[in-house]
């Protein structure tokens, strides 16, 4: 009688560990699932490489991109966006938008005018000198695109208009490095 007890023991025991290990498995693969669906539709993390963005961005700050954002609404003037570079789309290039299609651009002195029209850029530092561009008009489903740094920015002066469909996602967050915790 004692033998069957302790049988029946073991095996209920033995069960209640497969049971465990299988919520474990179970747990663990919901979470990945849910990790890569967040990753693909929603958010996705990128690290800055280049001073191009200065004083917005450094060199190694970890930003977080909205990729849902530009599906529910349009990209404006400002947003710092996350792209395919049109001319290698293998790489991933961070850029403010400065004009939308049928607007026309233009520097003159170190000012941006949008339609003949200064634009306050309270993002640069105010002793920024750059060079002179345009009168250039953004055709219609493409966007013109700028670093802060604009001495020393590859950006839509050198390579044209960005396409839509090259869009990722709006950065909305600088996430590391703590110190720089700040939305964008």
């Amino acid at each position: 009688m004692e033998q069957v007890r302790q049988d029946q023991f073991d095996g209920q025991s033995e069960k209640k560990q497969k049971s465990a290990l299988l919520e474990i498995l179970e747990s663990v693969a919901i979470a990945v699932l849910l990790a890569v669906l967040i990753r693909m539709f929603l958010f996705q993390p990128f690290i800055i490489p280049s001073e191009s963005m200065y004083p917005t961005l450094q060199i190694s700050d970890r930003i977080m991109v909205n990729k849902l954002s530009y599906h529910l609404g349009d990209p404006s003037r400002g947003d710092v966006i996350v792209f395919k570079y049109p001319m290698d789309p293998s790489r991933d290039f961070v850029k403010r938008l400065i004009a939308v299609g049928g607007e026309t651009i233009e520097v003159r002195d170190s000012v941006l005018f949008i339609n003949d029209e200064p634009v306050s850029e309270a993002y640069l530092p105010s002793d920024l000198d750059f060079n002179d561009f345009g009168p250039v008009e953004v055709p219609p489903g493409t966007y013109f695109m700028m670093g802060d740094n604009r001495n020393s920015s590859e950006d839509s002066r050198s390579w044209g208009m960005l396409p839509e469909e090259n869009i990722i996602g709006k950065a909305v967050v600088i996430y590391w490095p703590l110190n720089r915790i700040e939305l964008l």
